[in-house]
């Protein structure tokens, strides 16, 4: 009977659920729409100007690990394009471009001295953005931790890396925020406290499974790494607030990702699932820098795994935030159910994903095969947390889907991306609809403005409104999605 109400359920929320065409007067006035990339996935210029390794310079170089062996070390080459590139992102009307700073190249090992050349480029970078109108969003670490950082303190799993992110942090800070009003300390936390530390399939690739990884314990250390995440961002946030606010006038936020949970059924129990599914992603970083804890399931069900914060650490991290970046793709129906595989992330949280059952799916599936294509789900996430989190200022800092590189399509084909046209629409309309049912949502960024290197799977996910052909000297190529922003966004500037 359960399994026949969620089939139920699933055809009914689909029914219900198509989206209207969106506009883009739909959304407020000053409403930021911009597009989002990070460091290692676009730069490339692995060894140049002064760059140091990262962990996913070791871990892409390490057979196996990445599906078609290839790297970042030239990725789509933005380090030498950039000015090409930020054309691209004001012909198409972008208000703002979010990209990351490689912590590597400003400082090679992590600490010490300041790479001077790495200050450089992203001083071009951001005079660039700013000559053409467009604003900067900053994400201080996507993922790429030094690798001399890691291997001498043993990175997020000390709280060594506390202070070391701070010192990086308030460099970026005094050299770049005369200029960048939006900093985001990290970018999905989750994703390397989880694949990092737990699965082992991203950098530094850890986990407690010795056929993929000499070190780790991945019943422990992704609740380590977070804990120490979430202080490096609290203290970050305290250096800028009591060094930088006053005269620079930026705001800071963490960027966390969130796949929506929906109960399969109206059974207590799946809905007791589908909360917990949410409080082990979203309210393990945002319930403590809101309410100064974990989420009672969380402490309920680790126990003793689970670090505990001094008196000092929750005054640090108490509203340590002032935007909330939320990065969504997709949405799972949640079952509660117990996983087979003990003292894991997924184990602990006591519940299923289902996106398809009997041949019913929650959405059509994109390339990857976590990303299914839901835009109700988004629109949830962002009345969550509007509720759970007294309505803070929102950017959906990240949103978007992919497509299979499969090399045999033509260039006319494969700039003909009618799904992902489809997918912004259905997306930004239910992101317009939360506005108008009273969330403060300030922004919206696309990913990715290029299609790049997609860490795990290399080069054979397209995210990219803009096609680089990587068998012709990385050109890049506008797709239809890119042109359909452009009308989108001229549309609202020519209500003005």
């Amino acid at each position: 009977m359960e399994v026949d109400a969620g089939v139920s359920k699933i055809l009914r929320r689909n029914e219900s659920e198509i989206p209207h065409e969106v506009s883009a007067r739909d959304f407020p006035p000053n409403f930021i729409f911009g597009v989002a990339t990070s460091a290692y996935q676009v730069e490339g210029a692995a060894s140049e100007g002064g760059r140091g390794d990262s962990i996913w310079d070791v871990f892409s170089h390490t057979k196996g690990k990445i599906l078609d062996g290839s790297n970042g070390d030239v990725a789509v080459d933005q380090y030498h394009r950039y000015q090409e590139d930020v054309e691209l992102i004001a012909k198409l009307g972008f208000d703002a471009y979010r990209f990351s700073i490689s912590w590597p190249r400003i400082f090679p090992d992590g600490f010490g001295k300041v790479n001077l050349e790495g200050v450089a480029y992203y001083n071009k970078l951001i005079d660039a953005l700013l000559e053409k109108g467009i604003q900067p969003f900053v994400t201080l670490y996507h993922w790429d931790l030094p690798q001399k950082l890691h291997e001498t303190t043993e990175g997020w799993l000390k709280k060594d890396i506390v202070c070391y992110f701070a010192s990086y942090a308030e460099t970026c800070f005094s050299v770049f925020g005369d200029r960048v009003k939006y900093w985001i300390t990290l970018n999905e936390p989750l994703q390397t406290a989880v694949n990092g530390y737990c699965t082992g399939v991203f950098a530094p690739g850890r986990c407690s499974d010795r056929k993929w990884s000499s070190y780790g314990d991945s019943s422990t250390e992704p609740y380590l790494v977070a804990h120490n995440q979430l202080l490096a961002h609290a203290k970050a946030v305290d250096v800028y607030r009591k060094k930088f606010k006053d005269t620079q006038g930026g705001v800071v936020g963490m960027s966390v990702d969130c796949e929506w949970s929906e109960p399969l059924t109206d059974d207590l129990i799946d809905k007791a699932a589908a909360q917990r599914r949410l409080d082990f992603h979203l309210g393990w970083y945002l319930d403590p820098i809101y309410f100064g804890r974990y989420p009672e399931s969380m402490i309920k069900k680790l126990e003793h795994r689970l670090p505990k914060f001094t008196d000092d650490e929750i005054a640090l991290l108490r509203n340590s935030i002032d935007f909330v970046g939320l990065n969504h793709y997709t949405t799972r129906y949640i079952t509660s159910s117990m996983s087979s595989e003990e003292n894991t992330f997924y184990y602990d949280q006591e519940m299923d994903r289902i996106a398809e059952w009997k041949g019913v799916t929650i959405g059509d599936r994109a390339a990857s095969e976590w990303l299914y294509v839901v835009p109700w789900g988004i629109g949830e996430a962002v009345n969550y947390i509007t509720k759970r989190y007294g309505k803070p200022p929102i950017y959906i800092t990240e949103n978007g889907m992919d497509e299979e590189d499969t090399g045999t399509s033509s260039l006319q084909e494969v700039l003909n991306d009618s799904e992902r046209i489809a997918y912004f629409k259905g997306y930004l309309a239910s992101v317009a609809q939360s506005i108008w049912n009273g969330c403060d949502v300030r922004g919206y960024f696309a990913w990715s403005l290029l299609d790049n290197f997609e860490w795990a799977q290399g080069y054979t996910k397209r995210f990219g409104i803009v096609y680089v052909d990587y068998k012709n000297g990385l050109s890049r190529h506008p797709k239809s999605s890119a042109h359909w922003f452009a009308d989108f966004l001229k549309d609202r500037k020519s209500a003005v």
